[in-house]
C-alpha cells in the first residue's frame, strides 16, 4: 500500500498574488520556511505536513483563485488560535459548532483560499471528514 511508504505530505497552492500570499503565511501566520526560491516557498505545518506557495507566472499550473480549495487544519486549542488570528488582523470568522462534533472558524488568504481551523468537541478525537476517531475501527 502506498500509505505505508508515505513520509510527508505537501499541498501546493498556485497563486496570482504570490508575494502577498507568501507574506500571509510567513509573516502573518508565522509558519517556518523549509525551502524557498524566487517563485516557490515551502512552509512547515508540523513534523509531516507541508504547505507550499508557487507563483503561477513561473509554473505550468495556474491559480484556481481560491475556488474549491479548503485547507482544513485541526488545532488543539481553537480559542487561542482564534485570538492569535484576530490580534494579527486576519479577520477570522466567529467560532461556531460544526455538525461533525467540532468547533470551527475560517480565514482566507490573499489568493482566496479558505482555511478552516477546527477542534474536536470530544477532546483528543479527530472527527473531521476523512478521519476516523482515534481508538476506533472505521
Amino acid at each position: 500500500m502506498m500509505q505505508d511508504h508515505l513520509m510527508t505530505t505537501n499541498t501546493i497552492l498556485y497563486c496570482k498574488e504570490w508575494e502577498k500570499t507568501v507574506g500571509f503565511y510567513k509573516d502573518r501566520l508565522r509558519l517556518p520556511v523549509l525551502f524557498s526560491t524566487d517563485w516557490f516557498v515551502e512552509f512547515r505545518l508540523n513534523a509531516v505536513s507541508r504547505l507550499s506557495i508557487a507563483d503561477e507566472k513561473r509554473s505550468s499550473v495556474k491559480s484556481c483563485g481560491g475556488e474549491g480549495v479548503t485547507l482544513a487544519l485541526e488545532v488543539d486549542d481553537i480559542e487561542t488560535v482564534w485570538k492569535g488570528a484576530e490580534s494579527a488582523g486576519l479577520k477570522p470568522t466567529e467560532i461556531r459548532n460544526h455538525p461533525w462534533d467540532a468547533r470551527v472558524f475560517h480565514l482566507f488568504d490573499p489568493e482566496g483560499h479558505r482555511m478552516e481551523m477546527w477542534q474536536s468537541v470530544k477532546h483528543g478525537a479527530s472527527q473531521g471528514p476523512g478521519t476516523k476517531q482515534r481508538g476506533t475501527a472505521q
